[in-house]
C-alpha cells in the first residue's frame, strides 16, 4: 500500500493567517502553514503543510477533481484518461504537449528557458523515489506494484551513485509523450495515488544541479514559482508566465451553479497572481488576523469557537453572517491518534499495558474539551464515507474504564503501575498540544504510569517517528487517496518507520489480509476482510484511537469558488480574489 495518506501531529484546529501591512487592494491568496514545510522536493512530500507547497509548484499525471463529488481522480498533465488492457495489467498515458517547466538557470542548453516535459522525467522522478538513498517515504506509492522496480530499489542499495540508466520493466516510454505502466497486480488506486504529491514530475537537470539545495529550489510546471522563502516566517508562490494554461472545470454537483461554484467554468486559471502562505504555530494570532480580514479564509480555534457558531445549531452567528462571512462544513478523511512504539523494549512487549492506557483515556472530555464536538469519537482508522467505515463498530478498549484498566495492570503483573518505568510522550510544542499531554499525563496517572511530555517542532516531531525513537507520540493521519487501503496501510509491517507506519506494528495475520484486500474492489468480501483487520488491530492496541475531525472553516466574501475539498492540494489555482470587494469590507470589519 503506497502512501496515500497524509501525516498530521495531533494540532487540533488547523488555522490560516498572513502577516498584517498587506495592501487589500492586491490580487493575492491569503493563507497559513501552521508548520514549516521541511522542503519542496516532490520526494519527500509526506506531510499536510509539505505536500500543500509542493502542489502549488508541481504537477503530476492526474489531480482531483475539484467540484466533483465523491473524489475522483481526472487528467492533469496527461492527455486523457489513460488506455487500460482488459487484465487490468497495462495503463497506457498519452502526456500533453508543449507543458514546460518554469524557467530556471538548471536548463543550461536553453539559456535558462525551462524546456518540455517528457514521460522520461516522470520515470526519472518516480525512480527518485524509490532510491533507496533518498530515503523517500513515499516508496509505498509503488512498493510491489510495477513490473522491476522492486530490483531498481534493491540495486540502489549498493554503495555509490545510483545508475537512474537501469531499465525498469515496468515503466516504459515507446516516445516522448507516451507512458506504459506494467503492474505486477491489478491495482484499483492506480489512478488516485498518481494524484499523490510524491508523484508529480520535476526535472533532472535541477536535481543535478542543486544537490542537497533542490528542496529549497523548486522547479515545476505548476502555475506559480517560488519567489521567496523565509524560514518559519512565510513562503511566497507568484504566478509561472510559461504555465500551461489550464482551465476552470465545467463538471460538479448539482447544487453547485446555484452555489455559484460554475460560474467560471472553462475560463484559464490561475485567478490569482500570488500566494502568500505565512507560517505562525499558534492559533490565536492566526485567529486575529482572520476576523481583520487580513487572511481570506481560516479555521476556527477550539477557544473561540463559541463567538463564532451558536453550539446548538452549528451555524454561523448572525454577528458574523452580516460581515460577509460564510461558514463551511465537512468531514474529514482522517483519524488521530496517540500512538505506541511496539518496537519499544517495553511498550512493545506488553498488550495488557497498552489495552489498559486505551482504557485511561477520557476521549469524550477531549472532544469537548479541544474540539468543541467537531468531531466523531474513531473507533478505528477508517472514518465517515470511507468504505468499510461502521457506524456500530466499538472497540473493546476504545471507551472510558479505569478500573476496568486498573485490573488489566493487575493481570500484567504491574498492580498501580509499580514496576512500568517512567514513559515519554512526544508532542509539538504549541500550546494546544501541550495542553492535550499534560491531560493525557493525568490520566495515566491515574492508573499508577508516570509520563514525560516533550514538546516538539514539526521537523524534529516528525524525525523522530521516522527514525523511530519516538516510545509514545500524538499523531493523526490525514488521507490522500479516497479508499480504506490508505489508513490500513499506517499498520502494515512493510511500511514501518521510515515508512508511513510510524508504531512499527507487525502482525503476520494482518499482513495477509492487507495484501488480499488492497487488490480487491469494493463488495462484501472486502468489508469482511476489513473488519477483521480492524479487529486485530483492536486486540493488538498498537494505538489509542482518538477521533474523526469535522471542519470548520470561515471564507470571506470576497474569496470566490472557494470549495472545501477532502484531498485539498493544489486548489489555490481555482480560487478567486476579488480586490475592491476585499478593501471596502475590511472597512467593517
Amino acid at each position: 500500500m503506497p502512501h496515500r495518506w497524509i501525516r498530521v501531529v495531533a494540532a487540533l484546529v488547523l488555522g490560516f493567517s498572513l502577516a498584517a501591512g498587506a495592501s487589500a487592494q492586491e490580487n493575492v491568496l491569503r493563507t497559513l502553514f501552521p508548520a514549516d514545510v521541511k522542503g519542496l522536493d516532490p520526494c519527500t512530500a509526506d506531510d499536510v503543510y509539505t505536500s500543500r507547497a509542493v502542489s502549488e509548484v508541481y504537477e503530476g499525471l492526474m489531480e482531483y477533481a475539484y467540484l466533483e463529488r465523491p473524489s475522483k481522480a481526472v487528467p492533469n498533465l496527461a492527455d486523457g484518461m489513460p488506455q487500460v488492457s482488459p487484465d487490468g495489467l497495462t495503463y497506457t498515458f498519452k502526456l500533453k504537449k508543449g507543458i514546460l517547466f518554469a524557467d530556471d538557470p538548471c536548463f543550461k542548453a536553453t539559456g535558462g528557458k525551462g524546456r518540455e516535459v517528457t514521460t522520461e522525467d516522470f520515470v526519472y522522478s518516480w525512480k527518485r523515489v524509490a532510491d533507496f538513498k533518498n530515503r523517500a517515504y513515499n516508496w509505498a506509492i509503488f512498493d510491489k506494484k510495477i513490473a522491476g522496480f522492486n530490483a531498481f530499489r534493491e540495486a540502489s542499495k549498493a554503495e555509490g551513485a545510483t545508475d537512474y540508466s537501469m531499465k525498469v520493466d515496468g515503466l516504459q516510454t515507446p516516445d516522448p509523450h507516451t507512458l506504459v505502466i506494467k503492474l505486477l497486480e491489478p491495482y484499483p488506486q492506480l489512478l488516485v495515488n498518481l494524484c499523490h504529491p510524491a508523484t508529480f514530475v520535476h526535472p533532472r537537470e535541477a536535481v543535478e544541479m542543486y544537490g542537497k539545495e533542490f528542496l529549497n529550489k523548486p522547479v515545476g510546471t505548476g502555475p506559480f514559482k517560488v519567489t521567496s522563502w523565509i524560514r518559519n516566517s512565510k513562503i511566497v508562490f507568484e504566478r509561472n508566465p510559461t504555465y500551461h494554461g489550464a482551465v476552470y472545470p465545467s463538471a460538479g454537483e448539482p447544487e453547485d451553479q446555484a452555489a455559484g461554484f460554475l460560474a467560471d467554468a472553462g475560463k484559464p486559471i490561475p485567478f490569482v497572481d500570488k500566494v502568500e502562505a505565512h507560517i505562525i504555530v499558534e492559533d490565536q494570532p492566526s485567529w486575529l488576523r482572520l476576523i481583520k480580514g487580513e487572511l481570506d479564509y481560516g479555521g476556527i480555534p477550539k477557544d473561540n469557537y463559541a463567538t463564532v457558531v451558536d453550539p446548538k445549531t452549528k451555524e454561523i452567528r448572525a454577528s458574523f453572517g452580516e460581515k460577509g462571512i460564510r461558514l463551511h462544513k465537512m468531514q474529514e478523511i482522517d483519524v488521530t491518534m496517540t500512538g505506541f512504539n511496539m518496537e519499544d523494549s517495553f511498550l512493545g512487549k506488553h498488550k495488557l499495558v497498552r489495552q489498559a492506557m486505551s482504557l485511561a483515556y477520557d476521549m469524550p472530555r477531549r472532544m469537548e474539551l479541544f474540539y468543541n464536538n467537531r468531531c466523531v469519537h474513531a473507533q478505528s482508522p477508517l472514518p465517515p464515507g470511507m468504505f468499510g467505515y461502521d457506524a456500530a463498530c466499538k472497540n473493546p478498549y476504545g471507551q472510558k474504564d479505569v478500573e476496568k484498566a486498573k485490573k488489566l495492570l493487575v493481570e500484567a503483573g504491574f498492580p498501580d503501575g509499580k514496576g512500568i518505568p517512567t514513559l515519554v510522550y512526544e508532542n509539538m510544542a504549541d500550546t494546544t498540544s501541550r495542553q492535550f499531554g499534560e491531560m493525557f499525563q493525568r490520566e495515566m496517572a491515574k492508573i499508577g504510569i508516570t509520563i514525560t511530555l516533550n514538546g516538539n517542532t514539526w521537523p524534529e516531531f516528525s524525525a523522530k517517528m521516522r527514525s523511530k525513537r519516538a516510545q509514545i507520540f500524538g499523531y493523526g493521519s490525514h488521507a490522500s487517496i479516497p479508499d480504506p487501503e490508505d489508513f490500513l496501510a499506517i499498520f502494515y509491517g512493510p511500511n514501518e518507520a521510515p515508512g508511513p507506519n510510524p508504531t512499527n506494528f507487525k502482525n503476520k495475520r494482518y499482513d495477509e489480509l492487507y495484501e488480499k484486500m488492497k487488490i480487491m474492489n469494493d463488495s462484501p468480501e472486502r468489508k469482511k476482510v476489513i473488519d477483521e483487520m480492524i479487529q486485530i488491530l483492536h486486540d493488538e492496541t498498537p494505538v489509542i484511537w482518538g477521533v474523526h475531525r469535522i471542519g470548520f472553516r470561515l471564507v470571506h466574501q470576497w474569496l470566490a469558488n472557494y470549495k472545501p475539498h477532502p484531498f485539498g492540494y493544489g486548489f489555490s489555482k481555482f480560487y478567486r480574489i476579488d480586490p475592491k470587494l476585499r478593501e471596502e469590507a475590511m472597512k467593517k470589519l
